[in-house]
């Protein structure tokens, strides 16, 4: 995983079994994944990307997604460069360590960073995570296993981990 600031965005959107997705890249990694109706629209056409720019990685990783969907995919191999806090890279690695079809809780995470006391900042980071099932925070779920908490919405957390499931 790159870090880091600055260089050109290029972005892709196209459809997927969950809606029109947006994916961007930034110095040859991925640095977004959105689902497009879930996306803020803004009025500065920068922050998304001046125009669509199909480059050979974004293709390559709606490839991977919709290869994923379909279950065929249980791992990424894409580049990313995410842009965070040090907690929040923190936490994105970790999630980056839960199998594909298996979910853990915010504590799990939390400990994995170093802190097990820092449930509420897991929750945080995952809430600002900006590569949504690159990076599966739809994988984390409360103490007690129920779902809680997901930026695309639960019924999207609850459909992603039923489509694991039903791959394992």
């Amino acid at each position: 995983m790159q870090t880091g600031q600055g260089s050109e965005l290029k972005s892709y959107t196209f459809d997927t079994p969950i809606g029109r997705m947006n994916v961007c890249e930034k110095e040859n990694g991925i640095c977004t994944v959105t689902i497009w109706d879930k996306v803020v629209l803004r009025t500065d056409k920068e922050s998304l990307g001046t125009e669509e720019q199909p480059t050979e990685l974004l293709l390559k990783a709606e490839q991977e997604l919709l290869e994923y969907f379909a279950g065929k995919r249980k791992e990424f191999d894409l580049p990313l460069h995410l842009e965070g806090t040090p907690f929040q890279l923190k936490v994105w690695n970790a999630l980056l360590t839960i199998p594909y079809g298996e979910t853990r809780s915010y504590k799990e995470i939390a400990r994995l960073t170093g802190n097990e006391k820092a449930c509420r900042a897991v929750g945080m980071a995952n809430n600002r995570n900006p590569v949504m099932i690159l990076v599966p925070c739809h994988r984390v779920i409360g103490a007690d296993g129920g779902l809680v908490g997901y930026g695309g919405g639960l019924p999207l957390k609850e459909r992603l981990l039923e489509l694991e499931q039903n791959y394992v």
